[in-house]
């Protein structure tokens, strides 16, 4: 079947040059010559350097070098293409490296040039078996039978096969029926010797889905989507599964092998896009978290509602449990406890987070009690040290607003800032000095100056402040005392001095 230029005219195709032809005809000279002169040899092979290939392939098995000994494999199988060894060998490699879809056909070859060749007719219906091939591994087993009724692994398997057939039947019948359960617990038997099943795997997929558990439909279909080439759909159904689940990066991760299979895969192009924004948005409100940006952390949360849909309830509830942490930070005390009292009735959830962010909120709005309630709640679920000094401090802040609250002397919210406390401070002081009072009550003026003193000395200084809302007054003696020793005065707090008021001072002279 060699063209030339005339024949190309005859079709009314563009002559080639005259160089192309001749190197044309001088490939298919090469070709006829090697059916003529080297009978069962390809590229000048000959038997003996066919068996070292396999002898050198043989070796670098045992020694584990797959790679290796694939390569010397594929070089006797070219040399002689009709070497069943040389084929058994190859397929035995592929099913070391895990590719029992390439040691198939090698397999077949193998049974097609040798029929009486029983380890590799066990093999194959052991691939056929692992693949869930069941009619396939049947007839293997079977023929092997015939002519060696006593082989002990053909008629163990065989046994088992049966086993399998009725088991799958069963639970393609459950599955039907809507018995989920039932029907995992008998395909989890069955994929335990057929690892390789697409059906099985995609039915155990589904019956995983009904039962709401996600996280094991989506294990069952990655490996589905390994044992299925260019399986784009696979990859698109895992990623927006893991987008329900919450799981933005995976899913991610996940349509990005769908798009390297198809870049122009409509499908998961659209939710690619979609899922890229949405991670990259988690990300900005991680990074706020960190770096304690919490106004920042809000509106990122805020947009995340904006851009997630009724598919994904994970996100929804993830964008509004960021919001319930960075409100209860940023001392929004209102918003803190809206938000994550909707969180926790409307997911029906107990969210240990949801639980310590409220009772922050509620420890600064003074509502020790249903702190209190929340702590315990979240320990019920989370044993861990930070629940359990929770606890401790709310159960402080309890015993500590049955004494002196400098908070309220001071008549402001737990959350106000220092300017706001200077300013409590200075009004208070104007109206109880007792050089200024003009009541008639001196020693109330005087008792009530030196709280009002005394309240500015400890909310002022951020570490005595965060003392006493820990649950502990650093200018209560007795209550020092009990901490390891205390010094009223060591830390230079005087009532009556300018101290750090901003300058303001009173003369107070003492009767």
């Amino acid at each position: 079947m060699l063209l030339n230029v005339q024949t190309a005219k005859q079709h009314s195709l563009t002559p080639l040059p005259s160089m192309f032809y001749q190197s044309l005809l001088y490939l298919s000279l090469i070709a006829v010559l090697s059916d003529i002169f080297l009978p069962g040899a390809v590229y000048g092979l000959s038997s003996t350097e066919v068996d070292e290939h396999l002898e050198k392939g043989k070796k670098l098995l045992a020694a584990g070098q797959l790679a290796d000994a694939l390569s010397h494999f594929h070089s006797a199988i070219d040399g002689d293409p009709k070497n069943y060894v040389a084929y058994f060998r190859r397929a035995t490699v592929y099913l070391g490296m895990g590719k029992s879809k390439s040691a198939l056909p090698d397999l077949s070859k193998v049974v097609e040039l040798k029929p009486d060749f029983t380890a590799a007719r066990i093999q194959r219906a052991n691939v056929y078996l692992k693949q869930g091939d069941f009619e396939a591994a049947k007839e293997d087993f079977e023929t092997i039978l015939q002519t060696e009724p006593n082989n002990d692994d053909a008629r163990k398997n065989s046994e088992t096969l049966s086993t399998l057939i009725n088991d799958a039947k069963q639970a393609e019948k459950y599955y039907k029926e809507k018995k989920y359960s039932e029907a995992i617990d008998i395909l989890s038997r069955i994929i335990e010797h057929c690892p390789w099943s697409i059906k099985l795997r995609e039915l155990r997929a589904d019956s995983y889905l009904n039962v709401n558990d996600f996280a094991k439909a989506v294990t069952d279909l990655k490996t589905t989507a390994k044992l299925i080439p260019d399986n784009t759909a696979a990859f698109l159904r895992i990623s927006e599964l893991l987008y329900q689940m919450g799981e933005a990066e995976d899913s991610l991760n996940n349509i990005r092998e769908c798009l390297k299979l198809d870049p122009d895969h409509k499908q998961c192009h659209t939710h690619y896009t979609k899922i890229k924004k949405l991670a990259k948005q988690i990300d900005s409100i991680k990074e706020f978290i960190n770096t304690q940006k919490w106004s920042d952390c809000i509106e990122k949360s805020k947009q995340i509602l904006k851009l997630t849909d009724s598919q994904s309830v994970t996100f929804v509830y993830k964008a509004k449990n960021y919001m319930c942490t960075c409100y209860s930070k940023s001392k929004a005390v209102k918003e803190s406890i809206k938000i994550c009292t909707e969180i926790l009735d409307q997911y029906q959830t107990n969210d240990v987070d949801a639980l310590v962010n409220r009772a922050e909120a509620y420890i600064l709005d003074e509502q020790y009690e249903l702190a209190l309630k929340d702590y315990q709640k979240a320990h019920e679920f989370d044993d861990s040290q930070r629940i359990h000094d929770g606890i401790k401090r709310i159960q402080k802040l309890i015993k500590q607003s049955k004494k002196r609250d400098y908070y309220k002397i001071l008549g402001i919210r737990r959350s106000a800032n220092k300017a706001e406390i200077l300013r409590a401070y200075r009004k208070h002081a104007i109206k109880w000095h007792p050089d200024k009072y003009e009541g008639e009550d001196k020693k109330k003026a005087e008792k009530m100056f030196i709280d009002i003193a005394a309240a500015k000395e400890v909310l002022t200084d951020p570490e005595k402040r965060a003392k006493f809302d820990n649950g502990e007054d650093p200018l209560d003696a007795e209550e020092q005392a009990q901490q390891g020793g205390f010094n009223p005065f060591g830390q230079g707090f005087n009532p009556f001095g300018g101290g750090n008021g901003g300058g303001f001072t009173f003369r107070f002279h003492f009767n």
